[in-house]
């Protein structure tokens, strides 16, 4: 982070969109480029925001909670038998679901 005070988020016109869809080579209609204008500037408040709150004495977290660890035990459990399986399959073959030829064969 930086000494300097946050500065208020930039308002983005049609024009500077146009210019950031071109670097992304995204093809806009003007209507579009006016819309995410608006909804761009939105999003450069909103980070502005943040950058005021995050100050050198607040850590940066990856989670709100200490976290130490959120897995579960792995526990194996039995699987579906075969029949119990293929009981909604419409159309069964050897013990396997039988499905549409895709492929032909040469």
């Amino acid at each position: 982070m930086s000494d300097t005070p946050a500065r208020s988020a930039e308002q983005l016109d049609a024009d500077r969109v146009a210019h950031l869809a071109g670097l992304a080579r995204i093809a806009l209609t003007d209507a579009e480029r006016e819309r995410l204008a608006g909804q761009l500037s939105v999003v450069l408040e909103a980070v502005a925001q943040v950058q005021e709150v995050a100050t050198p004495d607040v850590p940066a977290t990856s989670h709100p909670m200490p976290l130490t660890n959120v897995m579960r035990d792995d526990v194996p459990v039995p699987g579906l038998s075969p029949e119990a399986a293929l009981a909604g399959a419409p159309a069964v073959e050897d013990d396997r679901f039988r499905v549409p030829r895709i492929l032909e064969e040469d």
